[in-house]
């Protein structure tokens, strides 16, 4: 029986890319997973069958996560199912198409941020309402997903995107600090050039092969590099590990 047998995990943006490999790999070691997504209910269905098709436990919520509506239902449908919640992994995050910032709109920049700050916020906030041994709840761990783009800047390409992870990880040192003498653990990674659909989204689908040779690696990453970097985070191996960052960027 696996070590996370009965323990509830949520997964924002778990529809595909490195979300869905969190889910898939969750699920292998035991969770129920919480599978939120925003528009593509399809392909949130695909990742639950290829759960329960390995013998998982898991199901689909859409909501948007910059929306505190949203999200409070989406608490509420997982307190009313799992009764429960052990980890949250804020995966949830957009960017727009690469611009410099003499280019950006704060129509443009209000979007960004609502999703990857805001969300990761509201998630949060609600995560610790359930864990929080101070509240009556059995503590849990929670992961951000930030991004190498916040140390680095993206300068020329994305500074919004990389200005939202900078946020985001400052929201995991100071929620660190707030909760660790009540259970909670909470710790970030930061991608680097990982192959999702995300570069797509950005314009220019082909970014990891322009930016390899800046990698001392070599090339570019996987989402299930990143998943596993996640769940070690999360597991007890990380028991004493709270308000730190894995880069998993190849060394860029």
């Amino acid at each position: 029986m696996s070590e996370q047998t009965g323990k509830t995990i949520l997964i924002t943006g778990a529809s595909r890319g490195i979300g869905a490999a969190c889910a898939l790999l969750a699920a292998g070691r035991g969770y129920r997973v919480v599978i939120n997504y925003r528009s593509d209910g399809g392909a949130a269905d695909g990742i639950v069958r290829a759960i329960e098709e390995a013998g998982g436990s898991a199901f689909a919520v859409g909501a948007d996560v910059s929306r505190e509506d949203e999200v409070l239902r989406m608490f509420a449908g997982i307190d009313a199912r799992c009764g429960r919640l052990d980890a949250l992994v804020n995966n949830a995050g957009i960017l727009a198409r690469q611009m410099r910032v003499d280019q950006m709109d704060a129509a443009r920049i209000g979007r960004i941020l609502a999703t990857n700050v805001t969300g990761s916020f509201l998630c949060a906030r609600e995560a610790v309402l359930r864990m929080s041994t101070r509240r009556g709840g059995r503590g849990g761990a929670i992961v951000n997903v930030s991004s190498r783009a916040g140390v680095l800047g993206a300068a020329g390409e994305y500074v919004d995107y990389a200005a939202s992870k900078a946020a985001l990880d400052a929201l995991t040192i100071g929620l660190a600090k707030e909760t660790a003498d009540e259970g909670i653990r909470v710790n970030g990674v930061r991608p680097g050039l990982i192959d999702t659909e995300m570069h797509a989204s950005g314009g220019e689908a082909g970014r990891i092969e322009r930016l390899k040779s800046s990698v001392p690696m070599g090339r570019g990453g996987e989402a299930i590099e990143v998943a596993r970097a996640i769940l070690w985070l999360l597991s007890d191996e990380a028991s004493y590990t709270t308000g730190s960052f894995i880069d998993v960027s190849g060394g860029r």
